[in-house]
């Protein structure tokens, strides 16, 4: 049976990204004083998969040369994980684990040189092996991208790619049963703002996604703020905090000094919301 996917646009800060020789502190940059502005766009970054033991899909992404020079591009597959504040780790991710498909994946072609104005797809072709246990698997497609000039063999291969995108792929195999639970709700001040992070801990399988609402409440019990919960994703057996901002003066988002009550209710998919409680106090 052939898998059956949906691409998505946006995974929290990875959205469909462009990446300048200038500019992004996100992204590793190199030091050609002859090289002109360079800038490349991938779409998408997310792709999910819902996937049976045995089933094989080929899907492709779209890489775009913006910029005015031709740019070396090399695909290459990558395990990942997610850090407590859901940031992708590449570096250092554990090759192979318990719930890595990257050994399931193939991609065509693996570097290419686009030139200025034109866009490529590079594919993979993703088979899952027969008799997997199901659960959340994951992988990634990471791209590296460097001048067209110079030798692609050896060291200079290494010190040629610098800037980098990852597209990151979610593998659904089967329906495990979700079981989550929030373990911590607390305040955290970050310069001006104040936050309230949640810590959920996902010990199931399956990969979810959060929604959900915070209310805070005034001492006469008067809702006084609405705040959504973010869409980000907890990998099986894991924890993550999920953020939100309640205070952020940059932002006109405002509090009168005083003591509130904040109630939390987080959507994983379980027949029952994670629901918490917490004071927050807005100083003068």
């Amino acid at each position: 049976m052939d898998l059956q996917h949906r691409h998505v646009h946006a995974d929290g800060p990875l959205h469909a990204q462009r990446t300048l020789i200038l500019g992004l502190a996100a992204v590793l940059l190199w030091a050609a004083p002859a090289v002109a502005q360079i800038s490349v766009e991938v779409s998408p970054l997310r792709v999910e998969l819902a996937a049976g033991p045995g089933s094989t899909t080929t899907q492709g992404i779209t890489v775009i040369n913006a910029g005015k020079e031709p740019v070396r591009v090399r695909a290459v597959l990558t395990d990942w994980e997610l850090s407590k504040d859901g940031s992708p780790q590449f570096e250092g991710a554990v090759e192979g684990g318990p719930y890595s498909a990257t050994s399931w994946v193939r991609v065509a072609p693996p570097e290419q040189v686009i030139e200025p104005g034109r866009e490529t797809t590079v594919r993979f072709s993703l088979t899952v092996p027969a008799g997997i246990e199901p659960g959340g698997y994951r992988t990634g497609v990471l791209f590296e991208f460097g001048p067209s000039t110079g030798d692609p063999a050896g060291r200079a291969r290494e010190v040629m790619f610098k800037s980098r995108i990852a597209t990151l792929i979610y593998v659904n195999i089967g329906q495990p049963a979700i079981a989550a639970e929030l373990t911590d709700l607390r305040l955290r001040s970050v310069g001006p703002q104040l936050q309230i992070v949640a810590t959920v801990k996902n010990t199931s399988r399956r990969y979810v996604r959060t929604k959900g609402n915070l209310l805070v409440y005034d001492q006469a019990g008067k809702t006084v703020r609405e705040v959504p919960v973010p869409d980000v994703p907890l990998l099986p057996e894991s924890e993550r905090e999920v953020t939100m901002v309640v205070v952020d003066p940059e932002k006109n988002l405002t509090l009168a000094a005083g003591e509130y009550r904040v109630e939390l209710r987080i959507d994983v998919g379980l027949p029952a919301l994670l629901v918490g409680e917490t004071t927050l106090k807005v100083p003068r």
